[in-house]
């Protein structure tokens, strides 16, 4: 896309501190949720496997981006990122009551791939044939998330936070890609994420006010 010169300067500074906040928001983007769950003590309405989706994808991009040897301040956000996930992750195996062998059994073997991935066990090619599949790993994980809500009806275990510094940060990546570089392709990845946080946003906001039913009552 082409500005006048004066036009393009001032949206070049102005998308770089949009580029700094997004990094920024990005290192509490799971926070809220982890708060939310803490206080609500039951994890109705949230679907694991979203979650291991996005775990999935953001491994993928950490060993990907460690084994490259690029600057961590590159991808400083997916360990951070990663780390809440692992604890947002033990929140609800624990509040869905499926803390058990099969839980431990699964944590096992996905450190055990880490491993594997960061120390080089795995081929980089593999890793490199594996990163294009983030994008829609990651898209289908919000829409898994999506359905769960217009099932239960319930989105009491929902924060609408997070949803939403999710929306924000895909929104501003759309505007920053769109200056810098314009790339298509990256381009409809941010503008199908933005939709699909923004999507999950609304339905938590909708369902957040839902009676809780015998199953959340039973939950201590």
């Amino acid at each position: 896309m082409s500005f006048p010169l004066n036009t393009r300067s001032y949206l070049e500074h102005f998308s770089d501190i949009l580029s700094v906040i997004t990094i920024t928001v990005c290192f509490v983007l799971k926070v809220p949720q982890i708060f939310k769950l803490l206080q609500v003590k039951h994890a109705k309405a949230i679907n694991l496997i979203s979650l291991l989706m996005e775990l999935t994808s953001y491994t993928i991009m950490l060993a990907y981006n460690y084994r490259n040897g690029y600057t961590i301040l590159s991808y400083l956000e997916y360990p951070i990122i990663l780390i809440q996930e692992l604890i947002l992750i033990l929140l609800v195996l624990k509040y869905k009551g499926y803390m058990n062998m099969y839980s431990v059994f699964g944590s096992g073997v996905y450190f055990s791939v880490v491993v594997g991935l960061l120390l080089g066990l795995v081929p980089l090619g593999l890793l490199a044939f594996l990163v294009p599949l983030c994008t829609p790993i990651g898209a289908s994980s919000k829409v898994v998330q999506l359905v769960e809500i217009l099932r239960t009806k319930n989105s009491q275990s929902i924060s609408i936070l997070t949803w939403f510094i999710s929306a924000f940060t895909n929104f501003t990546r759309v505007f920053t890609i769109t200056v810098e570089s314009g790339d298509l392709s990256l381009l409809l990845n941010f503008v199908i994420n933005t939709v699909l946080s923004t999507s999950v946003m609304i339905a938590a906001i909708t369902y957040r006010n839902a009676k809780p039913d015998r199953e959340v009552k039973k939950i201590n």
